[in-house]
């Protein structure tokens, strides 16, 4: 039970890693898009490849895979960000499903068997609770630098370009520059959930990272509340502990396995119709309602039009 209890709080720590990368670009960024798994999938293979095939340390490999989720961002960044809304949707779709494919077709990861004999992180009886310790300190630090990077001068430009990024640009400032440095930062945290994924659970399979982890992520940060600090934080550890509590209802797979992604589905509807700022955000701020102004003054300019 003990084991348990200590995979689960690792696995909550990896999805609050997640969820907070993804919280940047979606939530403070005002940018949809659909391929943060992606990342989280470079990172994890970047990270286990790198110490199987080259034998660097695991928390080296760890850091270069992060690395490269982030410059691997500058490929869909760099060609898509000029554009907004169904757009980038369309364009991180596709980018998500081209990674996925190669993944899935390519030898050298494993190809759809998936890849194992990955080199785990620690040796000891206690792994386990050392790992569970790491992560968590981790997500301490990711958290503080988030917090300290969206309440600063910097996070007031990225405000005021998700905002209006018109009236941002007449200011003379680089609207795009913001969306890909914070693309970067969001998959290079990704990336690194993806590395400390790889080296405990030791077995990637690309099925891990399609549409639905999407969702899942989707899902984590709407219900907790975009555009805050400790919503998708919380919304990551109670989406992680929802699944394996339904599972103690003893109901056959046929039924259990569509449940998961049904409660999902119905719980991002309910919060954006019921509750937009989600579980902890406010009315005065944070949530998908951050983004009211922007739509506000989007209108008035078609208005004056």
């Amino acid at each position: 039970m003990i084991e348990f209890l200590l995979t689960l709080a690792i696995l909550a720590g990896i999805n609050v890693l997640l969820a907070c990368g993804f919280n940047l670009i979606l939530g403070y960024g005002g940018l949809v898009s659909v391929a943060q798994p992606v990342f989280y999938a470079i990172g994890a293979y970047s990270s286990a490849l790198l110490s199987m095939k080259l034998g660097l340390p695991v928390p080296l490999a760890m850091v270069l895979g992060a690395l490269i989720a982030a410059i691997a961002s500058f490929g869909l960044s760099l060609p898509s960000l000029r554009v907004s809304g169904d757009y980038l949707v369309i364009a991180s779709m596709g980018f998500q499903l081209g990674i996925i494919h190669i993944i899935n077709n390519v030898e050298f990861t494993g190809a759809a068997s998936g890849l194992s004999g990955i080199v785990s992180a620690i040796e000891s009886p206690w792994r386990s609770q050392i790992y569970a310790g790491t992560i968590i300190a981790i997500c301490a630090v990711t958290i503080l630098a988030i917090r300290w990077l969206v309440t600063g001068p910097y996070g007031r430009a990225i405000t005021a370009m998700r905002n209006d990024e018109e009236v941002f640009a007449s200011l003379g400032r680089d609207a795009v520059h913001i969306k890909v440095t914070l693309f970067a930062v969001g998959s290079g945290i990704a990336g690194l959930a993806g590395g400390l994924y790889a080296h405990y659970f030791l077995f990637l399979t690309p099925d891990q990272y399609g549409i639905f982890s999407s969702a899942t992520l989707l899902t984590m940060v709407v219900v907790g509340g975009a555009a805050t600090v400790r919503g998708p934080v919380l919304g990551a550890i109670f989406l992680t502990v929802l699944p394996e509590a339904i599972r103690f209802l003893n109901l056959p797979i046929a039924v259990m396995a569509p449940l998961q992604g049904v409660i999902f589905t119905g719980l991002v509807i309910l919060f954006l119709f019921v509750k937009p700022e989600g579980l902890f955000g406010s009315k005065s701020g944070g949530g998908l309602d951050a983004w009211q102004s922007r739509a506000m003054s989007s209108s008035m300019r078609k208005g004056a039009k």
